[in-house]
């Protein structure tokens, strides 16, 4: 049975030997620090003062590129007199077959395709009653597409190995849509990520965009500071059956550094 924690090791290890030989170029690199503040409550948590910290990381690189970011989650004390506080990160590098085998795998509205792999852990602790982690390592294909008047758009689809429930498959979607109102400058951004029923969670259904406006050219730095508002949408949360879904509005500032 393939070991998927092995080759997801395998996969990291490579990608540090690519980056750091001497044919390894760096296109593009953009990191940013977001701040969210929720407007209405967290399924699951049923609270309504939650605050996250946001780091993110992104880079294209001729063999491929990275996206990491961590996520610093405190909710204030819920009715119940709980509250929690969870770091979440995922690393999701991806490997070019066309820088891989030196054939440009370019068709159509495809324009390359990777192996996808993805490291999601997570530290949770709720009024030190419980405390809780998780490594889930995911390996995949994933493949970019040129569609008209989108920055960027790529889809993955995954196996999953799951240290605390049975493991599945895992669809990611992944968009940036720029555009402009008169002088005012948007990116509409985000991801849809489904995952297949097993026998100890249902399938869940997440569709989480952000609308964010450039603040930062009115001051003199443009695409430097953003404000604007997250949605997340969630149906069978964490995989919880039954649960009323996640319908959650948040304000959000973001620093490009």
């Amino acid at each position: 049975m393939l070991n998927l924690n092995k080759l997801f090791a395998g996969l990291v290890a490579s990608a540090s030997l690519i980056a750091s030989s001497a044919n390894a170029e760096m296109f593009w690199s953009d990191n940013s620090i977001s701040y969210l503040i929720n407007q209405n409550q967290y399924q699951v948590t049923e609270n309504d003062d939650v605050h996250v910290v946001t780091i993110e990381h992104a880079s294209g690189h001729n063999w491929g590129d990275v996206f990491f970011f961590v996520d610093r989650l405190d909710a204030k004390a819920d009715a119940n007199n709980l509250a929690s506080k969870e770091t979440y990160s995922e690393l999701s590098p991806r490997f070019s077959l066309s820088y891989l085998t030196g054939s440009k795998l370019e068709y159509g509205f495809v324009k390359d395709v990777f192996i996808a792999t993805t490291w999601e852990h997570s530290t949770l602790d709720v009024s030190g009653i419980v405390s809780q982690s998780f490594d889930n390592y995911l390996v995949g294909v994933g493949a970019d597409f040129a569609v008209p008047g989108f920055a960027y758009f790529n889809a993955n689809v995954y196996q999953a190995n799951n240290e605390l429930t049975e493991n599945d498959q895992q669809l990611t979607v992944v968009w940036g849509y720029p555009f402009t109102v008169g002088s005012a400058d948007f990116m509409f951004d985000g991801y849809i990520d489904w995952s297949s029923a097993e026998a100890d969670h249902a399938a869940d259904f997440h569709f989480n965009p952000q609308l964010r406006m450039d603040v930062g050219k009115y001051f003199g730095v443009p695409k430097k500071f953003e404000a604007g508002i997250e949605y997340s949408y969630w149906h069978n949360k964490f995989g919880i059956p039954g649960i009323d879904n996640e319908s959650t509005l948040s304000w959000m500032v973001k620093v490009h550094l």
